[in-house]
């Protein structure tokens, strides 16, 4: 009896409080919430020219770097659950140890995209299919930004150490420091020495290495009063396996989730030039509810990776009870929010009669995605902290599945509405089969606190 006990892994109690989840949420929101400012910024600096060449470049531009690295967005998240959960247990080698891990991982994988850079040109060229003069701008962006891809992906993996310790104020200064000094730069050479779509491109190199000196001279003097890691530890080849595999996950879970709305935007375009230009204007509302969201979910990812790491499940149970408050009660302001303003908000992004009228009369679908999507964000927090990626991969293809089958079904039967409609099943389904799995998942991690 005494060797099971022996066996049995330490209990590290903690409190979950509004508090703790705020102080994650709330910094973590406000810095996301730069990142469309600095796209704004972008299309304001190239739109001044006057050519409607160099905005098709940049936008054209953005959708790649947007698919590119939305695949490497594992660098982030697995590394917050992970040192999520060396935190929690009090492994502070571990956390070092998953830190150096993402890092080389996010050095290697940078390289080979500058390698990669003009097949990836290649590649958004043949996907757009821009005419001459776009495509020259596009891949004139294109070169000069990947330039930056190992210092973006080292700025990933420093985030998600920062998170994973549940740091939020300091995750919101790496995120001011970073887009900041990128909208500043951008605007000098952009605009005041007149470089156009080549200073906007030569901005994000700038803000981006900016960004990884600052996150690394943190890092390095966090470590350097540490103790000494050792090398096997960092190249331990369980550890190393477990990375490897939550990545494939959280890639597959990531490609899923941008082949859901590039068919919600595909199948608009089927619908008429209005209706997909309509649909583009009301998904604003939706990210800007997403970057809400996202702050909770960061707050649900260190919370419970953090609960994981400590064997503790009375932490683990409150942070899902307080993130899905939080995150229910933000979704609901934000519907509020959005209906009340939304027709003028409507009318700002757009003067196009057709448009606009058509924007309004789907409004109420649009305000409302962020209700629908509150347990699909908060469940993708708990998955990752908790680094159940398996689950999380399978549900969301489980989910594309439905979605699709809705989406093909009710869009041929309502048009756009039924697009709407399957894109809200889509979000529902997500965070409903996650939170189906998640009883016997906690049951089986905790079964020994």
């Amino acid at each position: 009896m005494d060797q099971v006990r022996q066996q049995l892994p330490s209990v590290r109690p903690f409190e979950v409080t509004h508090r703790s989840v705020l102080a994650i949420s709330v910094p973590m929101t406000l810095g996301f919430l730069t990142t469309p400012l600095l796209g704004v910024t972008d299309m304001a600096v190239v739109g001044q020219f006057g050519d409607a060449a160099l905005l098709g470049g940049l936008a054209a531009g953005a959708v790649v770097f947007d698919v590119v690295f939305t695949t490497f967005n594992f660098l982030r998240s697995g590394t917050t659950g992970l040192v999520a959960q060396a935190f929690g247990s009090g492994d502070t080698a571990e956390e070092q140890a998953v830190f150096w891990r993402a890092f080389l991982v996010a050095v290697v994988l940078g390289i080979l995209l500058i390698l990669l850079a003009p097949l990836i040109a290649g590649g958004g060229k043949l996907f757009v299919d821009p005419e001459p003069r776009v495509a020259e701008a596009m891949q004139t962006y294109i070169a000069i930004r990947m330039l930056a891809a190992p210092l973006t992906l080292v700025n990933y993996s420093v985030l998600g150490y920062v998170l994973g310790r549940g740091e939020g104020v300091l995750g919101l200064l790496l995120q001011a420091v970073l887009n900041g000094t990128n909208i500043v730069l951008s605007i000098y050479l952009g605009l005041v020495l007149g470089w156009g779509i080549e200073g906007v491109a030569w901005g994000t190199v700038g803000g981006e290495l900016v960004g990884a000196i600052f996150g690394m001279a943190v890092v390095l003097t966090r470590f350097r009063h540490a103790p000494p890691l050792a090398l096997r530890r960092v190249f331990d080849l369980e550890p190393v396996r477990r990375m490897f595999a939550m990545n494939r996950d959280i890639v597959i879970r990531s490609f899923s989730l941008l082949a859901a709305f590039a068919l919600f935007t595909r199948q608009g375009a089927q619908l008429g030039t209005e209706t997909l230009a309509a649909n583009a204007v009301l998904l604003n509302f939706f990210l800007v509810s997403s970057y809400f969201l996202d702050g909770f979910a960061s707050a649900a990812e260190q919370l419970a990776g953090r609960s994981v790491g400590a064997h503790y499940r009375p932490a683990f149970d409150k942070t899902i009870w307080l993130t899905a408050g939080w995150g229910f009660a933000l979704a609901f302001a934000a519907a509020a929010i959005c209906l009340f303003f939304g027709e003028a908000l409507v009318s700002f992004m757009t003067n196009a009669e057709e448009v606009r009228d058509m924007a309004i009369r789907y409004l109420p679908f649009a305000a409302l995605t962020g209700v629908s999507g509150v347990l699909a964000f908060q469940m993708d927090g708990v998955f990752i902290g908790a680094t159940w990626s398996r689950d999380m991969r399978n549900m969301m293809l489980l989910s594309l599945g439905v979605y699709l089958a809705c989406l093909y079904g009710l869009a041929a039967a309502f048009g756009n509405t039924g697009l709407w409609i399957a894109l809200h099943i889509f979000l529902i389904v997500r965070g409903l089969s996650l939170l189906a799995v998640l009883p016997s998942r906690r049951q089986v991690v905790f079964r020994e606190s």
